[in-house]
């Protein structure tokens, strides 16, 4: 058996990348996928907690841009990430992983509110921990809401997996030439404004030396090869 080189790790999905081809909603063909390479990577005894977005539904910034109030739109886009976290739920139970969505906004017919000795005795009984609705509070980010988790459950590492295969000195799908970068440090994250995960996330990451990895989750076996110790993405701190 391959050996893990984390034993607990928060795993930060991408909402949008649940679209797959489609234009909104979730693919099921994606959300399978990645149940699958979560089932692997649990196979191997390590102890997950997820965070997933809601852009594939309802982006609260993009509410706000268009005239709605920006408290209201965050808390519509909190309770998108609900309904990815009960379908990523839903897919992890078809490849028997134990799992349990916990959400910051309390919706007790479909999740159990987040309670922080909650979500760790779940972890310790190997159950993977999603967790819903940011830190139930408007104006933070998912990404924030993944750091804090992290934290909060004494992650090794904090994942995040996007549709990109790392970070990059400019959207590389509109400039070709842009380069990658194969390890960062908070301080150039944040001097050089790159939009790999908002300034918040990061400056908690780094005041408590939380390490964060940057791939693509679309490729097969990454999250396995990430946990693994593989060089995968993009290595920010560490």
């Amino acid at each position: 058996m391959v050996e893990p080189k984390y034993r607990r790790i928060l795993l930060k999905l991408s909402g949008e990348a649940l679209m797959g081809e489609a234009g909104y909603g979730i693919s099921p063909e994606v959300m399978f996928k990645i149940a699958r390479e979560i089932a692997e990577v649990h196979a191997l005894g390590v102890s997950m907690g997820i965070v997933i977005g809601g852009g594939n539904i309802f982006r609260g910034i993009s509410g706000a841009a268009k005239g709605m109030d920006r408290a209201r739109a965050d808390y519509m886009g909190m309770l998108a990430t609900l309904i990815n976290a009960l379908a990523l739920q839903d897919a992890l139970e078809l490849e028997k992983v134990p799992s349990r969505v916990l959400s910051a906004l309390e919706v007790r017919a479909v999740a159990e509110p987040y309670i922080r000795g909650r979500a760790l005795r779940h972890l310790e009984k190997g159950r993977v921990v999603i967790f819903a609705c940011g830190t139930g509070n408007p104006f933070f980010t998912t990404d924030t809401a993944a750091a804090l988790r992290a934290l909060e459950i004494k992650a090794e590492v904090l994942f995040k997996a996007t549709k990109v295969d790392g970070v990059y000195s400019d959207d590389p799908i509109k400039n070709p030439a842009a380069q990658k970068y194969n390890s960062l440090s908070y301080d150039e994250v944040l001097s050089r404004g790159l939009k790999v995960m908002d300034a918040t996330a990061i400056s908690l990451a780094r005041e408590y030396g939380l390490p964060v990895l940057v791939f693509d989750m679309l490729k097969s076996g990454n999250i396995k090869r990430a946990v693994c110790g593989e060089n995968v993405g993009t290595l920010i701190g560490g």
